[in-house]
């Protein structure tokens, strides 16, 4: 039978309303609660979030549970108290978090502060900002209770003074510079939060801030569609937006796993001869509880608390 033209535009616009059928995209029923992190310290991160999310509570809430732990823990030389110095011996620490309405706080460049998580939350909810650095953070956070603390362990200063002596800057992947938790939860109002926590690169230079206080890089929540996290060397990710594409690929219809992996693709065409050097890794969460990791080299591993337990996976890698 002959189509005419008119039949051709009929059923060619109608095909066009089909939703698209991809490979990457996710079908499965909701899970919920949920809570998924960045690295081993994500386990204990995540017992403190589920302990929120159990009980029928925010998700917001428990993302900055969970990132309170790894951040007060001295033994984490990554993440807040513990954490690795600048070149300089000084303990900076950046944090960020977002809600399920899209509100954001953020403080970088903070010292002498156990928590800087919890002082995102109250630049969130407290100030008309989105970001607060440096003195004016640590003001801010001494005038809402905090406490100043010293940050540097004897471990840690021990390990700056043995970096003096050859005072070479080198990120090594896996080992010293992943340097970031991050923390996603989905709870069983169908609401996400996400908080990014770390003490940034070991023996950076004195005032580098990386991509974990940074919205749509080192993190990103849509409501409607997930959230994702990132960890790594944060330069990269800041580069090309990184969470904020992962959220914006899964909008697409691609799954968890296949946003990050195509995040991680595009640092590498942006750099492929340092990609080969360098650890950055994605993980990301939709709203029907699916989630899911990629990354450069092999050795990222993330967390995942939900109803059947708490379990540590390795993610796949493009090295």
């Amino acid at each position: 039978m002959k189509t005419t033209r008119r039949k051709f535009i009929q059923l060619s616009t109608a095909a066009a309303a089909l939703p698209i059928a991809s490979a990457f995209t996710t079908t499965s029923a909701t899970t919920k609660p949920i809570v998924i992190s960045t690295w081993n310290f994500g386990l204990k991160a995540n017992e403190a979030a589920w302990a929120i999310l159990s009980k029928g509570g925010r998700a917001l809430d428990a993302v900055e549970a969970g990132a309170r732990v790894p951040e007060g823990d001295p033994k984490e030389t990554s993440v807040g108290l513990g954490g690795l110095p600048d070149r300089d011996g000084h303990v900076t620490l950046d944090a960020c978090i977002m809600d399920e309405q899209g509100n954001i706080g953020s403080v970088a460049f903070l010292e002498g502060i156990v928590h800087p998580v919890s002082v995102a939350r109250l630049v969130m909810e407290k100030t008309p900002h989105v970001m607060l650095v440096g003195e004016g953070a640590q003001q801010f956070a001494l005038a809402n209770g905090f406490k100043k603390e010293k940050l540097l362990t004897k471990e840690s200063e021990k390990a700056w003074k043995e970096w003096l002596k050859e005072k070479k800057y080198k990120p090594i992947a896996n080992i010293e510079n992943h340097d970031t938790i991050g923390i996603l939860a989905l709870d069983v109002n169908g609401n996400i939060s996400g908080a990014c926590t770390t003490s940034g690169m070991a023996y950076k230079m004195r005032g580098r801030v990386g991509d974990s206080p940074i919205i749509g890089a080192g993190l990103y929540v849509d409501n409607e569609v997930g959230a994702a996290t990132s960890t790594g060397v944060g330069e990269e990710v800041i580069r090309i937006v990184g969470c904020h594409l992962v959220v914006e690929l899964m909008r697409q219809g691609h799954s968890p796993e296949a946003a990050c992996k195509l995040a991680v693709e595009r640092i590498i065409q942006k750099n492929p001869s340092k990609a080969k050097e360098i650890q950055v890794g994605f993980l990301a969460l939709n709203k029907n509880g699916n989630y899911g990791a990629f990354c450069l080299q092999k050795g990222f591993t993330f967390a995942v608390y939900q109803p059947s337990g708490n379990t540590l996976s390795d993610s796949k890698s493009i090295f």
